[in-house]
């Protein structure tokens, strides 16, 4: 029985064979940048990011915005908040509404969380 009747391949006549195959590599651990992708997999968590990119708004303007009620909207804004990603803002001109805004160190450290899983490694 001959190597390529095994389903084996062999290397034509002047052709080094392929390097020793490394079943030794460790699994990478990307736990962080599946949850993260995850988090922005919703619509209306990316939408609400890309919302808040332009700086603070109140809940009634995203849910308006976003034709979300506001106990729907609330469960989204809870999420992002416990990721990091946005925080409650504090405007004085308006004490009577929740305005939310970008933790920009934080959206910088998710993007460079999946540009890590993304870029091709040197």
């Amino acid at each position: 029985m001959t190597q390529q009747s095994v389903g084996l391949a062999v290397a034509p006549a002047g052709v080094p064979e392929p390097a020793c195959l490394r079943l030794d590599l460790p699994a990478p651990n990307v736990a962080d940048a599946v949850a993260l992708a995850a988090m922005l997999a919703d619509p209306t968590r990316s939408a609400v990011l890309a919302m808040l990119r332009d700086g603070p708004h109140c809940v009634c303007e995203i849910s308006a915005a976003l034709h979300e009620r506001q106990n729907n909207l609330s469960m989204h804004l809870a999420r992002l908040r416990e990721a990091g990603l946005i925080r409650r803002a504090l405007l004085d001109a308006d004490a009577r509404r929740v305005y939310y805004e970008r933790d920009e160190a934080a959206c910088a450290a998710a993007l460079a969380r999946l540009s890590d899983l993304l870029e091709r490694s040197e």
